[in-house]
């Protein structure tokens, strides 16, 4: 059964659209002055995360991960009991065909029974592939979608023009370390999870 959970390269496909950008007024890298909330922030222009940095440390897209590759093993479980309570049928059946222990009538009705379970055993191996891919590919918008709003949120405080999503291989063929806030937006956006987390267990 192909494995449909969360990965960290998937999830870095996926957040490429954070490249798109969270932008404030005007273009370009020179420096403005925007005001927000009443207070003025200084406008940095642009500055960039490193995708795969970002995605390998956040505690969301590691949770989003567990929870998925646990479904998998649970789905995987069943699949393999049925599948072995099936070959259990087939050989039973065989053996009483063989033996001469049931009659053609019976046989053939052991048959389609066996076609059945068959044909419902394939249907269920389907079905929860299109689940987990399903749930991977949901499980990946949230985190998108989290970290697009954390990013609205980051740039309240601190007034960039962009803020652009960096990996190899990519579109951003160099940048300036000096422009890198990888650290500062993992660490933002692990404590905003956590602190979420936590009121959510209260």
């Amino acid at each position: 059964m192909n494995r449909s959970f969360i990965t960290k390269n998937s999830l870095i496909i996926a957040v490429i659209a954070v490249a798109a950008m969270v932008a404030t007024a005007g273009c370009g890298p020179k420096q403005t002055d925007t005001t927000v909330a009443g207070t003025t922030v200084q406008s940095h222009g642009i500055a960039y995360v490193e995708l795969d940095t970002v995605i390998a440390n956040f505690d969301m897209a590691n949770d989003k991960g567990v929870e998925l590759d646990e479904k998998t093993k649970s789905s995987e479980a069943e699949l393999t009991a049925k599948s072995q309570a099936f070959d259990r049928d087939v050989r039973d059946y065989q053996n009483k065909a063989q033996k001469g222990l049931i009659t053609r009538a019976t046989a053939a009705e052991m048959e389609q029974t066996l076609s059945q379970q068959q044909q419902n055993l394939l249907a269920l191996r389907d079905q929860m592939a299109q689940n987990l891919n399903e749930e991977s590919i949901v499980a990946q918008r949230q985190v998108l979608e989290y970290i697009n709003e954390f990013l609205a949120e980051y740039n309240q405080d601190h007034g960039y023009q962009y803020i652009l999503a960096k990996q190899f291989p990519g579109p951003i063929l160099y940048s300036d370390t000096a422009l890198d806030i990888t650290s500062d937006v993992v660490a933002g956006l692990n404590a905003k999870y956590q602190a979420e987390k936590d009121k959510n267990k209260k």
